[in-house]
C-alpha cells in the first residue's frame, strides 16, 4: 500500500455532517448513526412441514452445530410446537424463529399466521424437503396478502443428489439432477397459482454448494438499509462471493468508526487510551463476522471434516494471528508512513477534523487500521474456505506491512 485512499463519498458524508465546531454535537450525530445500525433487528421466520429439516436449516443459518446447546433441537419427528426464537451467536438482535409445522389436516393459513404472530417477522422462509404442497402455497399466499415477503427453500438436496448418483450408475450429471429438482418444484408451485416462483435448492450440511449464495444475494437485494447490512453480517460467509459482499458492507461504515475513534480522546472526561479498546472491539466484531474467531473455525472444522489446526493456520495476517492491543498499536503506527497525503485531503475536505486530533489518535490512522484489517480478514477467510472446502480460488498475494515508524500519539 503506497498511500491511504479515502473515497470521495466518505469525505462528502463527513463534510455534510460536520458543520459545527462543537465536538459533542458531532460525536453525538456519528454515534447515533452507529447505534441505528448496530441496534437494527432482524426477525426471520422458518416454517414448513414436519420432517422438512426446519430446525437443522435454522442452525445452519446461525452457524451452529445441531449438538450446540444454543441450537434448535432436531429430530425425525416434529420437535417444534410453539414459535421458538434462536438468537444469533454474536448478533443478539438477529433472531431466527423456528415455527410449528404446517403439514396437518386442520392447517388454516390465516389462523396459523395469527397464532405465530405474523407482524413480528421481516420475512418468511417456507421449507420443503420433497414436494411443495397445497399447505405451502396457502401459507405463501396468506403471507403475501399482508405485504410480507416469502421464499421457497427446497432442503436436503445433497441427499437427492446422492440417491440419484446411486441409481444412475452411468451418465450421472449433478447439474442435470438439480435442474430436474428445481423444475419439479416450480411446476408444483405453478399448479398452485404462482406464476414465477423462485425456489432455492439448499443443503443445510453443505451451504457452500447449490443455491445458498443465490439465496443470500436475493434476500440482501430485497432488504433495505441497515437490515441488508445486518443480514449480510449474520449469514455465514461460506463462499468467496459471500466474503466479498460482507467486506463491502462493512467498508461502508468504516469512516464512522474511524471518526468516533478520533473523537473519543477529545471528549471531556474520556482518557486517550479508551480509543484503543474501542477499535479493538470493532476488529473483534469483524473477525467474528468473517468466521475467523476460534469458535467459528472449530465449528467449520467439524462441518468440513478437517483438522482444526489446518484451518486455524490459514489465518496468516498479522491481526488474524494476533488480535491484541499491541497488534493494534503496531498497525496504527504504520499509518504514519502513508498518511500524509490522505491527511491533507481530509483537512481540505473536512477542515474541522484538523482541530480534533491533538492529543489523540488521528482519523487517518484509524481509517488505515480498519481498512487494513478488513482486507486482511477477508483474505484470511478465503484461505480458510479454500482449505475447508477446496472449492474457492485462493486469493493472490497478501498485504505487505511497512516497517514500524513509531506511534501516532502525542
Amino acid at each position: 500500500m503506497n498511500q491511504i485512499e479515502i473515497p470521495e463519498k466518505d469525505l462528502r458524508e463527513m463534510g455534510s455532517m460536520i458543520q459545527s465546531q462543537v465536538i459533542l454535537e458531532v460525536s453525538s450525530q456519528v454515534q447515533s448513526l452507529l447505534d441505528s445500525m448496530e441496534t437494527t433487528t432482524l426477525e426471520i421466520a422458518v416454517t414448513g412441514e414436519s420432517g422438512a429439516g426446519k430446525s437443522t436449516f435454522v442452525n445452519a443459518l446461525l452457524g451452529l452445530n445441531d449438538s450446540d446447546p444454543r441450537a434448535a433441537p432436531t429430530g425425525v419427528t416434529e420437535t417444534t410446537t410453539l414459535p421458538t426464537p434462536y438468537r444469533h451467536p454474536f448478533l443478539p438482535r438477529v433472531r431466527l424463529w423456528d415455527l410449528p409445522g404446517t403439514g396437518t389436516q386442520s392447517f388454516q393459513a390465516d389462523t396459523y399466521l395469527q397464532q405465530v404472530g405474523l407482524e413480528r417477522y421481516d420475512f418468511f422462509i417456507i421449507v420443503a424437503s420433497e414436494r411443495f404442497r397445497e399447505n405451502h402455497a396457502r401459507l405463501a399466499r396468506a403471507v403475501g396478502a399482508v405485504g410480507k415477503r416469502f421464499y421457497f427453500v427446497r432442503t436436503k438436496v445433497d441427499q437427492d443428489v446422492q440417491a440419484s448418483q446411486r441409481r444412475r450408475v452411468t451418465g450421472f450429471q449433478e447439474a442435470q439432477v438439480l435442474r430436474e429438482i428445481e423444475a419439479d418444484c416450480i411446476r408444483q408451485l405453478k399448479r398452485e397459482g404462482f406464476e414465477s416462483p423462485k425456489v432455492f435448492l439448499i443443503s443445510s450440511f453443505q451451504l457452500h454448494r447449490f443455491d445458498f449464495q443465490r439465496f443470500q444475494d436475493t434476500l440482501a437485494e430485497e432488504l433495505e438499509g441497515h437490515k441488508r447490512h445486518t443480514l449480510l453480517l449474520s449469514f455465514p460467509a461460506i463462499t468467496a462471493a459471500a466474503v466479498q459482499r460482507k467486506k463491502a458492507s462493512l467498508r461502508q461504515h468504516i469512516w464512522k468508526k474511524a471518526l468516533m475513534a478520533c473523537f473519543v480522546s477529545t471528549l471531556p472526561g474520556l482518557p486517550l487510551h479508551l480509543n484503543i479498546p474501542m477499535l479493538l472491539n470493532t476488529l473483534q466484531s469483524y473477525r467474528k463476522s468473517f468466521g475467523l474467531d476460534d469458535e467459528s473455525v472449530q465449528m467449520l472444522a467439524i462441518t468440513a471434516s478437517k483438522p482444526y489446526h489446518e484451518l486455524k493456520n490459514q489465518r496468516r495476517s498479522a491481526l488474524g494471528k494476533d488480535l491484541s492491543e499491541n497488534a493494534v498499536h503496531s498497525i496504527l503506527s504504520q499509518a504514519a508512513l502513508y498518511g500524509q497525503m490522505a491527511s491533507r485531503l481530509v483537512k481540505d475536505k473536512v477542515p474541522f477534523l484538523d482541530h480534533l486530533v491533538a492529543g489523540g489518535i488521528s482519523f487517518v490512522a484509524a481509517y488505515y487500521l480498519l481498512n487494513t484489517a478488513l482486507d486482511s480478514f477477508a483474505q484470511d477467510a478465503q484461505r480458510v474456505l479454500e482449505r475447508a472446502y477446496s472449492v474457492e480460488e485462493e486469493p493472490k498475494g497478501s498485504l505487505c506491512y511497512p516497517p514500524e515508524p513509531g506511534f501516532i500519539f502525542d
